[in-house]
């Protein structure tokens, strides 16, 4: 983070192996799995905070795309963010199309797909988009937390993967 190495726990997501399970709650408080969205084409970002303006903008663009894919993907965004503080932000933000997840209580997403910042206890910037079968066909760890990542690659898998 602004130049300075953080330690990711976790091994590192690769493409063409199944997406790793995890075990995150809704904004509603619901417990969420990678199987409550089996046979959906997944676009999956992983970022530190809904709070800042790097992930407030990466949010806001892939609810932007997520109107252009088919109805069959759906795009979550996953932070370490309490659900109220993501409902409240979705809301003020007008976020319809992403469905933010929280990994705060287990870190359990964060330590299945690598993004897990050791020192800071939040997760690192990545995306990752999964096909209807489960499996991992794009994935990009941003190398610097204040970076976006690459769109327009993101976008290109998705409807690669169906989307």
């Amino acid at each position: 983070m602004k130049g300075q190495p953080l330690t990711l726990v976790g091994p590192a997501v690769q493409v063409g192996h199944q997406a790793p399970d995890f075990h995150v709650i809704d904004t509603d408080l619901k417990p969420r799995t990678l199987s409550d969205y089996r046979g959906h084409v997944l676009l999956i970002a992983s970022v530190p905070s809904l709070d800042t303006g790097v992930c407030d903008a990466e949010t806001r663009r892939f609810n932007q795309e997520a109107t252009r894919f088919s109805p069959d993907v759906r795009v979550l965004t996953v932070s370490m963010d309490l659900p109220f503080a993501q409902k409240r932000w979705c809301g003020a933000a007008g976020i319809e199309r992403v469905i933010t997840l929280s990994d705060h209580r287990e870190a359990s997403f964060g330590q299945a797909y690598g993004t897990l910042i050791k020192e800071l206890r939040l997760l690192a910037r990545a995306v990752f988009v999964v096909d209807k079968g489960g499996k991992v066909t794009y994935v990009e760890y941003v190398p610097e937390a204040t970076d976006h990542p690459h769109y327009e690659a993101a976008i290109e898998a998705v409807h690669k993967a169906g989307g």
